[in-house]
Parts: C-alpha cells; structure tokens; sequence
C-alpha cells in the first residue's frame, strides 16, 4: 500500500496482532487513483425493477443502476444518491430505454452488459486487453471496470453524456450531447465538443442525428494545442494544452468539495452550465448555478447566438425565442401560429390560416394584414431584400408577394422572407421590425375541409329537399327563426362593454373583473395602494392583464383614484405601462393594465444571473424617454413620485415600461412646483422632500439617478453586507469611485461593461448629476435623454451632498 511507512513495522514494542493487520493492509486493493471503493465480483447483477437497490459508492454519494423514467422504461445511469433530487450525470442506453426485467451483469467472462427482458444485448462497453475481474462505483462518480491487477480497463468518466464532474476531464475528440428535455434523456439538439483542431466549440446538430451543424460558441484558441478541458476538484474548469499549460478558462470558481456537489451539464437548451447543491440542504433545495468570476453559463443569449442558415435555432421553426428572467429560452408562436405540440414548445409552430393564393396574389391582398413585432428577426430565411425604402413600401411588398411570409425592415433596408422560419428571435440588441403577415379573420388552414364537407352536405339537403317546394319553404322558415332566437339569446349572453368617453378605456364591472382573475387568486406584487392580480379577458383572444385592486380608499384615496383613470388613461408612450380600463362600483375601485409578462426591473437587475451590458443600457433609455414623456410631452404634466426598480415593468421584449401612477402628483400646464406630503420609497427620494420644499419634476430626476447607477453596477442602492464599509451606499462608492479615477471597481465583475468604460463613464456622471442635492443643479429629463445618448457632451459632476448617504 503507497503511503505507508515500512519502518514503523521495525519498532520493538510492536505487538504481533497489529503487525499482522498492517501486513493484511498491503494486500488489499486499490483503484488506479488511490480511491478506496467496494468491489462489485464477476456473476453480480441489477435487476430493473422499481423496488431494486443500485450499486453504491462507498459513501453513498452515487450510484450504479436502474432508473425509471415515466411510463417509458428505465434508463441504465449515475446518479447523486444522497440528495432528493437524484440527479443523473452519466447513462448507457439514452436513446433505447429498457422495460421492467432487464438486467445488467458483470458477466464471469469478464464483460459488462446490459440486456433487456428478452435478452438483447442493449449495451456493452468495449474493453482493451483481458476480461474483467471486478467493477466499482467510486466517490468521485465514476464507474470503473478493472482487471485483476487493478488496471482500469473501461471507465465512465471516458464516454460522458451531458455532465462532466470534479476530476473528470473531456479528452480530445470526447463531446457531450444534450438531453431532448429536462426528463427526456434522449440525444438533443446541441453537442459541446474538444475537436480535432484543439477548439472547444458549441454546436447544433443535424437532429435527430448527433453530426455537428452550426457552431454558435467556441474557446476561440489563438495559442498552443488543445489536448483536453480538465475540471478540478476546486471547481475550476479551463482547456489546457498538452504540457498543462491553461489555454482558455471555462468556470473559474472556487467551491469546497466538502460542502458542495458540483456538475457542470450541457442542458438541453443548448446552454452549458455550472451548478452547485450544498450537502447539508434541507428538502426543499434545488441546484443552483455555482458562484463565478465569470459567466457562470454558456453562452449568455442562446437566443441570439444561434444564426446559421440551417437548422431551427434554439427553438423550432417558424416559432422565436426570448430569454426569460431564470436565462432559459422561451419559445413563443407568432401572430397566426400555434405551437405543434403544446407540451414541447421546442417542436415549432404550425400556421393556422390558408396561405396566399399565388394564382390570384393580388386579389389576396386585402384579405391579410401586416401584425408589427418589434426588435425581432428570423435570419437566414430571406430570398429577396431591397434598399433605400420606407416602411410602408416593405409592408406593401409582402402583401402583394404570395411567397412572403414576413418582412423585416431596418433603416431603410427591408429584408422578405419564405417558410419554414428558422432561428426566430426578439432582444432589445435587435433593431430590425418583423412585419407579420396573417390572413384576416378567422379562416384557418382547416377551413377549405370544413368548406368542403359543408358543401357535401347543403348539396345532399338540396337534393333530399328538392322533392318537394313545400319541404324547401318549411326548411327555410324554420332556419330563419332558428337564427332570429339564437341571435337574440346571443346579444343576451354578451357582456356590454361600457367606455370611458375619450379615453377608450373599458369600464368593467366587479364581477367580471373578479371572474377574469379567478377570483383574485394569482397575486403579481403589492403596492402601496393594493395589490396587483394576474388575469385574462372573456373576450376571443384572451388578452392577459394585470388588476390592480385598490384597498383602504378614504379621503385622499378618491381623488387619486379619479386622477389615475382621467390622466393615465391619456397617456400614451411605449415606455409607459398603458391602463386598459377601470372599475368603479360601490366600495370596489379598481384598475387594469395591460399584462408585462417579464416582471419587474427589480427581479430583474438584482436576481442570482446578471443581465447583460448592451440590456440594461436599453432598460435605462427607455425609462428616461418615459419620464421625458411624463415631464413634458403628455397633456398634463405628470410627476411619477416613487422611480423605483419595483415601478418599472419589462414586456416580452424586455423593453421598460414605467407602470404604478397610484402616487402621481399632477400638474396643470401653467404650474411649474407643487407642495404636498412626503412620497416615494426610502433611498430613491429627493432631499427636498425632507425639507419641506417645494417638488417639482426634478424629484423624478434625483430617483432615476439612483436607478441608473443600480443599472450600472447591477447592485442596490443599499447592501449592508457589502464587501467593505465605503461600498454599503452605492451612490457614495459610485462618487468615491468617479473622483479618484476608478470607476472600474463599479463593473469589475462585468466584462461587457469593462470593454465599454467610455459608456459607463458617462452614464455614472449622469446619474451623479442627477442626484445633486440642489433641484437647480439636477439636469431636465430631455437633456438627460441627451446626455445618455451621448448627443449632449456631459461634464464632471460636482459632488454631491453627502446627505444622500442618510436617506
């Protein structure tokens, strides 16, 4: 045994029984990396069955067995066996799942193999020289197969399927496939692999094949020769050459093994992630994405990195894709789509209307309309593009074109394009504007069949009615009366709707607001006002909405109330969160708005992933032309009063939209300040507040610098557990930061803001005007729209006051 020191047998004073326990030592075995394990002898075998216990390491970390995976058989893996979630990292027959019976040996001739209940061969690994002698399932995760002498004649850790662990290592030519789904085991659609020219490279495969596609991420090696990516026992995962020299890091993190599982998986959305699970967590527990000085997944927007000119992207075709707030893709159906099947959104969309007649193209045209879908594209599907035309020559071009499906246009440039739509995307960073074509009304692409039979059918009547004129006139009467009732009993059935006038806003009563909500179950937030509920209108489409329910409404609370349905019903700004309509009955008062199916800027910004650089920039232009909006440009001046992360909703695209008007102070057109209580939220409110000052628009000001630097720095405004004392209050660190010339420190985590520090510059400077003590000093919204846009040269800020720290 390696290790022991032989002279301790020599000491005089040792007695006999424990020389021959140390003699018994040197005869046992060990693995070929020194890992202590239990044998598992020729002739052993597992049974699939869902009462058979696995083989075990000898902690009991892993496992070696059977697991079943729904009603579809059982999968042959690894698993962590010590938490609930029994988490599979390797598997031998992913694509051919065996069913109760079949059984798994180390056969006495020295060969593994899997066989189902008839007793096909499913699975064998292939071993170099003689049979085996015996097999382990080690702590590490590994499977071993051994000879006699202790020589590793096949290992898991060689042929991995998605998931690599600490100490295994992907060697040249090795690749992972990702699972189809999360509990679809099955090969999918991406592969990560160390290729032939040393590169480490994310692909799309050709599915239901494994051969590479597209490339969408690579290591981008410009140095030395790859040999093999190597993930150590600390967490740290890099390439490295052939003399161990680090080529590229992947995860850079630094965990301890004896409090955290780690695996880094390719997940079958194509993203290649690094998680941890804490060994003491309670039941509740999931993996989480480990803690890292760089992405902690790759790549940041499968979204939008995936643009080959083949292949579905990382959706299906004729469906996009739009990163969610967990950085997973959604994939979603355009205007006239539906998916193909519900339960796997991945499979694509169907179209549900009849094309465009190519025989008749323009008699066609006023049968379809063009549905506007902004910051979204679908690359690679052109066939003809065109240059120096508005947008209204690019709709027309669709329209009249029976080949034309959707037409994208940019600045001038209008791109057309055919089905199948491949590799659909929306993203803040996309400027181009998707102009939809579908078909008006509700003829489907089913409707030529129902057409059809219907006309089998009124041919058949005809025929049976035309023995008699008296059938045909009776026939004919009492369909008309039919009609007459139904119609009556459908007007009946129709809710009216009831609108504001000038304002197109729907007046709702309770009970259809309380029937749209489910009965005001699904709460979204709380405001200081009420709390918002998640619904969906009666009508045919559906529309989702958010119900905000006002509480506690006396005195005061009327007059907002009215204010809130009267002006914000007016307003109307792309960053603005639009009111669709109100309910005023009784005691119950009540507004909605328009649904923001991506949360809040709060979740958003300060949640465990960060968002990227070039996003939060566009999140911050678009809350400045907001307010711009609000400040000057409605027809009545508004102060919003609580700019707050919590305050600002993003849609589906991301896109900011200023929501919550519940605390605005209105101004009329010939007023320029107003006195009123203290409002707002702690940390974002102006000084004036305090000093019983007059407020004007300026205090919208002072609270959007604060939300800049937060968009900045990805950070509250207020962290008692900052890393140092001087970074608790950002707005001072970012002061500090600005003044001695070390503005880095803001973003040093951040790698797209540390290669654009002329822009973050600017924005911090910004936001340090904008908090100036002194209202007089704070610049107007437009010229901080300005500034942001770098239209308007920004100087250096004076310091602010330090009375900011306090609030």
């Amino acid at each position: 045994m390696q290790g022991l020191n032989i002279q301790y047998l020599h000491i005089m004073d040792f007695q006999l029984p424990y020389c021959f326990f140390f003699l018994l030592l040197l005869l046992l075995p060990f693995s070929g990396n020194g890992q202590a394990h239990s044998n598992i002898s020729s002739g052993l075998f597992l049974t699939a069955a869902s009462d058979n216990l696995p083989w075990t390491s000898p902690s009991g970390e892993f496992a070696f067995g059977f697991q079943q995976v729904g009603d579809a058989g059982y999968l042959l893996a690894i698993w962590f066996n010590k938490i609930p979630e029994r988490t599979i990292v390797w598997s031998a027959n992913r694509n051919d799942l065996v069913q109760g019976g079949s059984k798994v040996q180390l056969t006495r001739d020295g060969e593994l193999v899997l066989n189902d209940q008839s007793g096909r061969t499913i699975w064998s690994p292939v071993f170099g020289g003689s049979g085996a002698a015996y097999a382990a399932m080690l702590d590490t995760g590994n499977f071993v197969v051994a000879s006699q002498a202790g020589a590793n004649l096949w290992q898991s850790f060689d042929e991995p399927t998605d998931t690599l662990l600490p100490t295994q290592n992907l060697n040249l030519g090795a690749q992972l496939i990702a699972p189809y789904l999360e509990k679809n085991y099955s090969d999918g659609r991406f592969k990560f692999i160390l290729q032939a020219d040393s590169n480490l490279v994310l692909y799309t495969t050709r599915y239901p094949t494994t051969t590479s596609n597209v490339a969408y991420w690579s290591a981008q090696i410009s140095t030395g020769s790859g040999y093999r990516v190597i993930f150590n026992q600390s967490g740290y995962m890099y390439l490295a050459d052939q003399n161990g020299n680090t080529l590229n890091s992947v995860f850079s993190n630094s965990v301890s093994m004896q409090d955290f599982y780690l695996r880094a998986t390719l997940d079958y959305d194509g993203v290649f992630r690094q998680y941890a699970y804490p060994k003491t967590a309670s039941s509740s527990t999931r993996w989480a994405m480990a803690w890292t000085t760089l992405p902690n997944f790759i790549p940041s927007n499968i979204c939008v990195v995936i643009r080959g000119p083949v292949g579905s992207g990382a959706c299906g075709f004729n469906s996009y894709c739009i990163l969610g707030d967990d950085q997973r893709p959604r994939c979603k159906c355009p205007p006239g789509y539906t998916f193909f099947d519900p339960n796997d959104e991945r499979k694509g969309c169907k179209k549900n209307f009849i094309s465009q007649d190519c025989d008749h193209p323009s008699q066609e045209i006023d049968n379809f309309m063009i549905w506007d879908m902004l910051n979204k594209n679908f690359p690679f599907t052109d066939y003809e593009d065109f240059f120096s035309v508005d947008e209204d020559w690019c709709r027309q071009a669709c329209l009249s074109d029976c080949y034309c499906a959707v037409a994208t246009y940019n600045s001038g440039h209008c791109w057309k394009k055919r089905g199948p739509l491949s590799n659909g995307v929306t993203d803040p960073s996309i400027g181009d504007k998707a102009l939809m074509k579908v078909r008006k009304g509700n003829r489907t692409a089913g409707s030529s069949a129902k057409k059809s039979d219907r006309s089998i059918l009124i041919t058949t009547g005809s025929v049976l009615l035309g023995s008699s004129i008296f059938l045909i006139v009776l026939s004919l009467l009492g369909i008309y009366v039919f009609f007459t009732r139904w119609n009556q009993q459908k007007q009946k059935m129709v809710p009216q709707l009831h609108v504001m006038p000038e304002m197109n806003l729907q007046n709702f009563t309770y009970n259809e607001l309380e029937t749209a909500t489910g009965g005001f179950k699904e709460e979204l937030g709380r405001g200081a006002f009420g709390i918002v509920y998640r619904g969906a209108l009666a009508n045919e489409d559906k529309p989702l909405i958010a119900v905000k329910k006002l509480e506690k409404m006396a005195g005061e609370g009327d007059t907002e109330f009215n204010t809130e349905v009267k002006v914000i019903g007016r307003t109307n700004h792309k960053n603005l969160v639009q009111l669709v309509g109100f309910c005023n009955e009784g005691e119950n008062r009540l507004l909605v708005y328009e649904y923001m199916s991506s949360g809040s800027l709060s979740n958003y910004i300060f949640g465990y992933s960060r968002p990227s650089w070039h996003r939060r920039m566009q999140i911050a232009f678009g809350v400045a032309r907001g307010l711009l909006y609000l400040h000057e440009e409605c027809s009545s001046q508004i102060i919003h009063c609580d700019i707050k992360p919590q305050n600002i909703l993003l849609d589906e695209s991301l896109n900011a939209r200023i929501s919550d008007f519940g605390l605005a102070k209105l101004l009329k057109t010939d007023q320029t300040k107003t006195t009123t209580g203290i409002r707002g939220t702690k940390g974002y409110v102006a000084p004036e507040w305090f000093k019983n000052l007059p407020v004007t628009t300026k205090v919208d000001t002072y609270s959007f610098g604060i939300l800049l630097l937060e968009l900045v720095c990805c950070r509250k405004n207020f962290e008692i557990n900052a890393m140092q004392e001087d970074q608790i209050v950002l707005a001072d660190w970012a002061c500090d930061c600005l003044k001695e010339g070390k503005l880095n420190l803001l973003v040093e985590e951040d790698e797209e803001a540390m290669e654009d520090m002329k822009r973050v510059e600017r924005f911090v400077m910004v936001a340090i005007w904008c908090i100036q003590e002194d209202p007089s000093l704070r610049p107007g919204m437009k010229k901080v729209v300005q500034m942001l846009e770098g239209s308007v040269q920004v100087s250096v800020p004076p310091d602010p006051s330090s009375f900011i720290s306090t609030i």
